[in-house]
């Protein structure tokens, strides 16, 4: 009960604050600038989002195909349209529920299939570990490539932290209370980390990725991968596109973009609030106009979402008629076998 309620007062918090974040970009904007921003959503080229939707089609199915090579070696060898179905209802439950998505996907998969739900847990660890490995590779990568501009964003922001500081001493000493709370509990995380949740996830992050390093099919598991983050680039870049303010910037650009808009989908519950702003700022740095950088992160999400919404929904549907028709095929073998 206790763990249900924090959960539940976890998931307002931060849904709060998804809410929280964009009343303050629209509280910040001028009535002149709200109008720039509508204008600009209206100049998105609509003819665009069909082939951001089948991209964003394939991003899930090669997931799904890269989560089959994790279930081979648990003897577990389910249809690729019953785990395609699976992971996109795993994504619409996230969008209700973070987390919930995991759990699932496991058990539509588990019910469908016919396998124990709880051998599958821990390929959803594996594939968490080894997608938060590959972001900090591409985020190291991007930011040597877009050093130039990723630099001047960042220094430009720490130095309004720094004067914000000096400027005022309950920040500064608030800061420096947590500063010294943060390294007790870092230190105390160290010599426990074997009993905490924090040790549990890096020791399954270390199990994962040295399960997928030493699995039979590993080229093919990390060509998925590759598929996989090509795809949400492609995305990106489609949108860029689809928006005449941003329509010169290039596909690193739409890397940054997704490293920052990932860590936004993090922060709140699919990404509300905290990924429009967040990929509003960095786009502030590749020299676009605040209008229409949140009128792409606004349009960005939207479309991502409404993505994962649709083919959530038909997943839903079609998932029992497609296996009601499976089983009465089944059947049918089975009696014209039994006739002979």
């Amino acid at each position: 009960m206790k763990k249900n309620l924090g959960t539940i007062l976890q998931y307002v918090l931060f849904l709060g604050l998804g809410v929280g974040i964009i009343y303050y970009m629209l509280h910040e904007q001028t009535p002149e600038q709200q109008q720039q921003m509508i204008n600009s959503i209206k100049s998105v080229r609509l003819w665009l989002f069909a082939p951001i939707f089948v991209i964003g089609f394939f991003s899930h199915y090669f997931r799904a195909l890269r989560w089959k090579l994790l279930l081979e070696p648990l003897k577990i060898f389910p249809s690729t349209i019953n785990i395609t179905f699976a992971v996109l209802i795993g994504y619409i439950a996230n969008l209700v529920l973070p987390r919930a998505g995991e759990v699932a996907k496991c058990t539509v998969l588990a019910s469908y299939e016919k396998v124990p739900a709880n051998k599958m847990v821990g390929t959803i660890v594996a594939e968490r570990a080894f997608d938060v490995l590959c972001l900090i590779i591409i985020t190291l990568l991007t930011c040597l490539l877009q050093a130039s501009v990723i630099g001047s964003y960042a220094v430009e922001k720490f130095h309004k932290i720094v004067e914000l500081i000096t400027k005022n001493e309950v920040v500064l000493t608030i800061m420096i209370t947590v500063a010294v709370a943060l390294v007790f509990f870092l230190i105390r995380v160290y010599r426990r980390h074997r009993e905490t949740k924090v040790g549990h996830f890096i020791k399954g992050m270390s199990d994962g990725v040295r399960s997928i390093l030493h699995m039979q099919k590993k080229w093919q598991f990390i060509g998925y991968t590759f598929l996989i983050w090509l795809m949400y680039t492609l995305q990106i870049y489609l949108g860029f596109l689809g928006l005449p303010a941003t329509d010169h910037l290039t596909i690193l650009a739409a890397l940054v973009v997704l490293i920052f808009g990932s860590v936004g989908m993090i922060l709140t519950p699919g990404g509300l609030g905290a990924y429009t702003w967040l990929v509003a700022e960095i786009l502030h740095s590749y020299n676009i106009d605040p209008a229409s950088a949140n009128a792409f992160g606004y349009v960005a999400w939207s479309a991502q979402t409404g993505i994962l919404i649709i083919l959530g929904i038909l997943s839903l549907i079609l998932l029992p008629i497609y296996n009601k028709k499976i089983r009465n095929a089944q059947v049918r073998m089975g009696s014209a076998q039994d006739l002979q």
